[in-house]
C-alpha cells in the first residue's frame, strides 16, 4: 500500500504564486507547484484493509461550508537542522475543526493517534544537509513581503506518495466534498 495522507489541494493559481519563491536556496529540493497541499492527517504506510476503512470513515465527513485557507508567510521546520521550507497557514476555527474531525475518523478506522501537534502549512521545499540554518533564515528574511494568499477549500483529498522519492508526485486517490 502506498504512503497515504489527507489534505486540502492548493488551487493552481495559488500554486503559481507560491512557485515564485522557488530558487535561490542551496540544498533545497523544490516541490512541484501541482503537488502543493495542506496536509490534514498523515496516515503513513497502511495496509489495504485499514486504507479501505479510512476511506469509508471519511465518506462520513459531516457537511460543512467551504473552509477558508490563508497563507500568511514563509517559515522552516527543523531549527538548527532545517528540513523543510513552508508557507504557513493561518489557523482558524473551521480548519481546526476539520482537522480534528479527520483525526477522530481515522483513529476509529484503526490508524494510530497522531503524536505531533497540527501545524498547517504548504511545503515548498525539502532541505538537504547543505541548507544551513543561517542560509534558510536569510532566505526567509530576504523573500520579501509575503502578501497573504487566500482560497476556499471545498473538499478533502486522500493523496498517495511514493516512498522512494520522499514526496511527490502525489496522486489523488479519493475526494470528499464538504457539501
Amino acid at each position: 500500500m502506498p504512503r497515504l495522507f489527507t489534505g486540502l489541494a492548493v488551487p493552481s493559481e495559488i500554486g503559481a504564486r507560491l512557485a515564485r519563491f522557488r530558487g535561490g536556496l542551496p540544498g533545497a529540493r523544490w516541490v512541484e507547484a501541482a503537488d502543493y497541499h495542506v496536509t490534514l492527517r498523515f496516515l503513513g504506510d497502511i495496509d489495504a484493509d485499514v486504507a479501505e476503512d479510512v476511506l469509508e470513515a471519511l465518506a462520513g465527513l459531516r457537511a460543512r461550508d467551504p473552509v477558508p485557507v490563508e497563507l500568511e508567510g514563509l517559515g522552516a521546520f527543523g531549527g538548527d537542522r532545517p528540513r523543510a521550507l513552508f508557507a504557513a497557514v493561518a489557523q482558524n476555527p473551521a480548519l481546526m475543526d476539520l482537522q480534528a474531525e479527520q483525526e477522530r475518523l481515522v483513529r476509529r478506522a484503526g490508524v494510530a493517534p497522531e503524536t505531533r501537534r497540527f501545524t498547517p502549512h504548504v511545503t515548498l521545499a525539502r532541505l538537504k544537509r547543505e541548507a544551513s540554518p543561517e542560509a534558510v533564515a536569510m532566505y526567509v528574511a530576504q523573500s520579501g513581503l509575503f502578501e497573504p494568499l487566500r482560497f476556499e477549500a471545498r473538499a478533502v483529498t486522500v493523496f498517495s506518495a511514493r516512498e522512494s522519492t520522499g514526496g511527490g508526485p502525489y496522486i489523488a486517490e479519493a475526494e470528499f466534498p464538504f457539501a
